[in-house]
């Protein structure tokens, strides 16, 4: 069974897998994300920790800081970071779990939220597919990002 929960300390064992060469292009290790969020501390970014039968195995953050405005013009948004799975626990259907599973998170801890953004590489197929599986939808808009060009995505809660 899959689970979101917010980041807590003891997570960060678990969660300190490594990524190989070709993931890192895309997404960032956990450890590195949590330090982006000590530095800029702005009290808007939430890192969340994704469990598979009460182990970690993944994390992304949720960011409600400015850096969503390059994405949508809603206020009212979120912008989906980070996102990666433990490489010993890919091919299981984690992640697409926990897409489905974000949405009813942002809904029950962040009510005045309605939509979730995100950017993924135009080379990162397998991720674009998924986002599209759970209902992410794409409307042509694009920017460079810094591995490459990405796809701006969207979804309405």
């Amino acid at each position: 069974m899959i689970k979101l929960n917010f980041f807590k300390r003891e997570d960060l064992s678990e969660v300190s897998y490594t990524l190989d060469e070709v993931q890192l292009k895309y997404t960032s290790t956990a450890e590195f994300a949590l330090n982006r969020i000590k530095d800029r501390n702005t009290g808007l970014e939430f890192p969340i920790t994704i469990f598979e039968d009460k182990k970690a195995v993944g994390f992304f953050t949720l960011d409600f800081g400015e850096d969503k405005l390059d994405l949508t013009d809603n206020p009212n948004s979120t912008l989906l970071r980070s996102l990666s799975i433990n490489p010993k626990c890919q091919g299981r259907g984690i992640g697409k779990a926990s897409m489905i599973l974000i949405d009813d998170f942002v809904r029950e801890n962040f009510k005045n939220c309605d939509e979730i953004v995100l950017a993924v590489n135009q080379n990162n197929s397998a991720a674009y597919k998924l986002y599209i599986k759970v209902g992410y939808l794409y409307d042509g808009k694009s920017r460079m990002g810094r591995s490459g060009p990405q796809y701006l995505m969207y979804k309405k809660l």
